[in-house]
C-alpha cells in the first residue's frame, strides 16, 4: 500500500519485550477509511476532479473534488449525523466487500481510532470547493530537520558576515546589502545579536548601540576566528 511505504513508521524498545514494537502514524483502518469515503462521495460531475493524498513533515492531508454532501457540515462528521450518498451504487460496491459501513458511522469510527492510537482525530474542512480531511500527525523528527535548518543557515550567515567585515565596518544595512538581502530582515538582527554577544564582532558607537551612526567591525577574537576558518 503507498501509505505504508511512504509514512513514517515510529517504534520504540519496550523492556518486556526483545524486539522493537512499530505503530503505524495512522491507524491503517482510519486511514482506508478516508480514502474509501473520498473515493465514495467524490463530485464525479467535475472535469478533471481527483481525490489526493498529500504527505507532509507535519501532517497528511486527503482531497476529495466536490463539497461534502447537502446535509452534511465539516462540524457533523464527528457526532451523529446522516448517512447521505452522493454515489449509492459505489457506496454498495464498497460496503458489500466490506471496506466501509452503510449508516453513516465511518467518520466518528476514524476519529475513535485515533484518539485510542493517542493522536487527534483528523480536521474536516470544505476548501475551495473540495472536501478536506487532515491527520495532525507528530511526525518523528520533523521539528528536529527544521531546527537544523534554521541552524545551519543561522551559520552560513555568521561567516558571510564575518568575511564581510574583513573589508571594514559596515552598518546593518550596508551588511544586508553585502549579503544580497533586500532588506534588514529579523534573522540578519538575530546573527548580528549573537556575534556581538560571543565578542566576534563589535559596535563602532559602544555608547549609543541605537545610533543611526553605528556600524559592526571585528574584534579580535572575530579576526581569529575567520582565520582559522581559512578567510584570510
Amino acid at each position: 500500500m503507498f501509505c505504508q511505504r511512504h509514512f513514517p513508521l515510529p517504534g520504540k524498545i519496550v523492556p518486556s519485550q526483545l524486539r522493537r514494537v512499530e505503530t503505524p502514524l495512522i491507524p491503517p483502518d482510519a486511514m482506508r477509511e478516508i480514502l474509501v469515503n473520498a473515493l465514495t462521495h467524490r463530485d464525479y460531475s467535475i472535469s478533471g476532479g481527483a481525490v489526493s493524498l498529500a504527505i507532509f513533515d507535519d501532517r497528511v492531508e486527503v482531497w476529495s473534488a466536490g463539497k461534502f454532501p447537502n446535509g452534511i457540515t465539516p462540524e457533523s462528521l464527528t457526532r451523529a449525523h446522516l448517512s447521505v450518498q452522493r454515489n449509492p451504487i459505489i457506496a454498495e460496491v464498497f460496503y458489500r466487500t466490506g471496506l466501509i459501513e452503510k449508516w453513516g458511522r465511518g467518520t466518528n469510527r476514524v476519529a475513535e481510532m485515533c484518539t485510542a492510537a493517542g493522536i487527534t482525530a483528523p480536521e474536516f474542512e470544505e476548501i475551495t470547493g473540495a472536501a478536506v480531511v487532515t491527520f495532525r500527525v507528530p511526525v518523528v523528527g520533523a521539528e528536529s530537520r527544521a531546527e537544523s535548518r534554521a541552524e545551519s543557515k543561522a551559520e552560513l550567515l555568521d561567516e558571510r558576515i564575518l568575511d564581510a567585515l574583513l573589508a571594514g565596518e559596515q552598518s546593518k544595512s550596508g551588511l544586508a546589502t553585502k549579503l544580497g538581502l533586500s532588506s534588514v530582515t529579523g534573522q540578519l538582527n538575530r546573527v548580528v545579536a549573537g556575534l556581538l554577544e560571543r565578542g566576534l564582532i563589535e559596535l563602532t558607537v559602544p555608547d549609543k548601540p541605537n545610533s543611526r551612526f553605528q556600524k559592526y567591525r571585528l574584534t579580535t577574537t572575530g579576526r581569529a576566528a575567520v582565520a582559522e576558518a581559512g578567510g584570510e
